[in-house]
């Protein structure tokens, strides 16, 4: 595929088959009915970890819009490019990108030809974002798609003029996004944002006419609908998410694959998801082999899959869930059973639970209560998925809180801070010493679960999130450590500390203030501008003390 006037792509020899989610550069997947996302990334520490936790994703920072004189500024704020693909049925899905990572979102026809290969039309549109606001894309594409089926480019140049119109996705605010002839109100969600708040209140519909179409998130799923065939088993999946341990998803469409992956992955908010994931995945993509091989273990990734062929090629992996497709109805969903791997033989394995493993905590039968109580009370879909979003929030949060306390006490007092040393280190995590603090600061103090806690930390300690969970929080504490330290710098007398030193001593501090003004300006420190602001004077009154040729240098350095 090549660009064609900035964000419409040209039609190329690519199948689209399936739902939401990102893909990997050089692939992109395929969908079958319905609007939805596709997603990959490389794995730990890389894009694919950077694109995680849909709920508390940040739009990637863009140059603004309105100090912009390129074209398509505005658009790229919310889209990278609008594509059309048409099926192939030997190249599969293939497309040059970067190297970066993006989510898919995806439309799919298909008509009946007799003239084709396979006696079917099959095209789709997607459009693709490095956002993760599924329920964004997922309205848009229905309000554009079928028009573009009915009046083809014309119709694709218009709506991408008009989104180039749109206010960039500023963390925290809601916004109007006017598109054929519909608004779309939104709020962007912020990393600032309480976990579990309450959904995105109307606001200035009197004068919006026609009245606007409200999105309550535009990143949350409907946890209850895409969980409820196991939602008995709830707890064991919270577990192995935790543990970032490899999982097949088996799914009668790639809508419901793609659904059941994100909703897998959002599960241990506000913990971030460190794995990588691919809600649709496909024989076409560039990992097959990487992934059905049995020479070694699994990666640690979640993978959605509806081709049968990989119940035979993926049998090694250690957790497969089957599920049917997600129906609503009046009472309790069936529930899936836990199965064992050898169970899992033939094309038309039943739906089900294949692993072996054998969860840490036990369940909470007054969750299942609750939902049971909501079904037989006629309680909103959307209130259900609160009750459940809210439960395992609570979970994680208990699992997550001792090792929040514990690390915080590796930070060195503010004390122990002085303007004219380097910040004291950060103590080492110690697991042992950690685990001794949960006999009196454990999960219990929050959590009514029982079960070998211990455990699970232990397990945990061997995990991608941990690793994630731990790099993230030693950055923000190294961050704070420097942020303190130029506070320090300029609560300090320099002028009495200059006395004594030598010049070389002052130039060396010189560059040393500079080199963390730099810092502090491109890492985003938690640090006021007034304080940036007095060490860049510090800076200029040290250079005006010292003699004019090195004044010459210091300037020009």
């Amino acid at each position: 595929m090549t660009p064609h006037r900035g964000p419409l792509c040209a039609p190329g020899a690519v199948s689209m088959v399936g739902a939401v989610g990102a893909v990997p550069p050089g692939r992109r997947g395929a969908r079958r009915g319905g609007a939805g996302p596709r997603r990959g990334g490389p794995g730990p520490g890389g894009a694919g970890a950077a694109m995680d936790a849909l709920c508390r994703a940040e739009p990637r920072p863009r140059r603004p819009a309105a100090a912009s004189p390129l074209p398509w500024a505005r658009f790229s704020a919310w889209l990278d490019c609008v594509c059309v693909v048409t099926f192939d049925l030997e190249l599969g899905q293939a497309m040059e990108r970067e190297s970066a990572h993006y989510f898919g979102y995806v439309y799919f026809r298909q008509v009946k030809d007799s003239s084709m290969k396979r006696g079917y039309f099959q095209k789709s549109l997607v459009l693709v974002s490095c956002l993760p606001y599924v329920n964004l894309f997922q309205s848009l594409l229905q309000l554009i798609a079928p028009e573009y089926f009915d009046k083809l480019e014309p119709c694709l140049e218009a709506v991408c003029n008009e989104i180039d119109q749109w206010p960039p996705p500023v963390p925290g605010q809601t916004l109007n996004l006017p598109v054929m002839g519909v608004v779309i109100q939104v709020r962007i969600p912020s990393r600032v944002d309480k976990p579990g708040s309450s959904p995105v209140k109307q606001f200035n519909q009197e004068n919006l006419l026609p009245a606007p179409l409200v999105l309550p998130s535009i990143h949350e799923l409907d946890l209850f609908r895409c969980f409820q065939p196991v939602l008995i088993h709830i707890q064991m999946l919270w577990e192995l998410m935790l543990l970032g341990e490899p999982i097949v998803v088996m799914a009668p469409s790639p809508t419901v694959s793609s659904e059941m992956v994100l909703a897998l992955t959002s599960c241990l908010a506000p913990l971030r998801y460190c794995c990588d994931y691919r809600p649709y995945f496909t024989i076409h993509d560039s990992e097959f082999k990487e992934y059905t091989t049995r020479t070694q273990a699994p990666p640690n990734i979640v993978v959605g899959v509806t081709n049968p062929f990989f119940i035979k090629t993926l049998q090694h992996w250690p957790h497969i869930l089957r599920v049917g497709e997600l129906r609503m109805s009046g009472d309790l969903p069936k529930q899936i059973k836990v199965k064992k791997l050898a169970k899992l033989k033939t094309l038309d394995t039943k739906p089900g639970i294949y692993t072996s493993y054998k969860t840490f905590l036990h369940k909470d039968k007054t969750l299942i209560k609750r939902l049971l109580k909501g079904i037989q009370r006629k309680r909103p879909s959307e209130v259900q998925s609160a009750l459940l979003r809210r439960h395992l929030l609570e979970l994680t949060q208990s699992f997550i809180i001792p090792l929040e306390h514990y690390i915080a006490s590796l930070m060195p007092l503010q004390r122990a801070i002085t303007p004219w040393k380097n910040p004291p280190q950060i103590r080492p995590f110690c697991q042992e010493d950690f685990m001794k603090t949960l006999e009196h600061a454990g999960p219990q103090l929050t959590c009514v679960l029982k079960g070998d806690w211990l455990g699970l930390y232990r397990r945990f300690f061997k995990s991608p999130n941990f690793d994630g969970w731990y790099r993230q929080r030693h950055k923000e504490m190294t961050q704070k450590l420097e942020a303190l330290h130029l506070e320090a710098i300029c609560e300090a007398n320099i002028v009495a500390w200059m006395k004594d030193k030598s010049e070389v001593e002052i130039v060396d501090l010189v560059l040393k203030l500079r080199e963390k003004l730099v810092r502090a300006r491109c890492q985003h420190l938690p640090v006021k501008e007034e304080t940036l602001q007095r060490v860049g004077l510090y800076i200029d009154t040290i250079i005006g003390s010292l003699p004019e040729d090195l004044q010459t240098v210091l300037h020009h350095h």
